[in-house]
């Protein structure tokens, strides 16, 4: 009776054992199969306005920069508040005048679309005219006048220029602490942090992985 006890133990734990492992190397597989699931998706909130941005750059003939703007709207509110695309000034109004995201979206994708077609009229690149979402128009004719390449020299020089002409407007809040002073108009790292932003976008679940950004630039 114990040799027969024993006998069936042994079958039950190598069959339990033969279970275990296979249960894991069935997890593995899920796991390598699906490279781009993350747990914690950071562009969460920013990608429920997909649909908006694609239909909005489409009057542009823009939809293939969706993902450009997804990045962009990630660097300026994360998908939060009312105005996601921090775009009330580039509309003329005063900061977060707007209250409305599809409006926000809107005035958003105008003001990237001013700024492309300006950019692309001034031969600058791709990073120039992210830039220039952030320091407006004037950073392409300075970046032009430069080279036709931005750099954060360059964007912390053109910013210096703004501060000179309004130094008590440009002022970082008075922080001398903050990381942009005495760079106080607009944010000389933003054409960085968004490709940033890109480069991490590709490695969260895939807003559409059949667009590319035209010139590989991002």
């Amino acid at each position: 009776m114990k040799k027969r006890r024993r006998s069936k133990f042994k079958t039950f734990f190598v069959l339990f054992i033969i279970f275990c492992a296979l249960a894991m190397f069935q997890n593995h597989f899920q796991k390598q199969s699906s490279p781009h699931i993350v747990e914690n998706d950071p562009f969460t909130d920013v990608k429920k306005y997909t649909p908006i941005i694609h239909d909005e750059l489409a009057k542009y003939q823009l939809e293939s920069h969706t993902d450009t703007l997804i990045a962009l709207m990630q660097q300026e509110s994360r998908g939060k508040g009312g105005d996601p695309m921090q775009a009330s000034e580039s509309a003329g109004l005063a900061p977060n005048t707007i209250n409305d995201p599809k409006q926000s979206i809107q005035a958003g994708v105008k003001h990237f679309q001013s700024v492309l077609t300006y950019g692309n009229q001034k031969k600058v690149d791709f990073p120039t005219i992210i830039q220039a979402y952030n320091m407006g128009r004037g950073y392409v004719d300075y970046v032009a006048q430069h080279g036709g390449k931005h750099s954060e020299a360059l964007a912390k020089e053109f910013s210096l220029l703004r501060v000179k002409e309004k130094p008590n407007i440009y002022t970082c809040g008075g922080d001398k602490n903050n990381f942009r002073y005495p760079y106080c108009y607009g944010d000389f790292t933003y054409s960085t942090k968004v490709a940033k932003n890109m480069e991490l976008l590709v490695d969260s679940i895939p807003v559409n992985s059949s667009e590319k950004t035209p010139g590989g630039a991002y």
